[in-house]
């Protein structure tokens, strides 16, 4: 059975382990947040073109005009 640990010892390992945290710098954020918006950009595209691709060859299949 494991043994209890106090309020005092879990809040002393808290801050034992937030200390070991390595935080990324702001250029590294930076960097990482264009990436994310510039692949966020190249789904929402591709996902249009896709979307405008299927609807176009629907409409062939089925002789639908819009």
């Amino acid at each position: 059975m494991a043994s209890k640990t106090t309020p005092m010892a879990f809040f002393r390992q808290v801050r034992s382990e937030a200390a070991k945290i390595t935080w990324p710098s702001r250029r590294e954020t930076t960097i990482s947040t264009a990436m994310v918006l510039v692949m966020v950009v190249l789904a929402a595209l591709f996902f249009f073109a896709a979307d405008q691709l299927m609807g176009w060859l629907l409409r062939l299949i089925l002789n639908v005009s819009v």
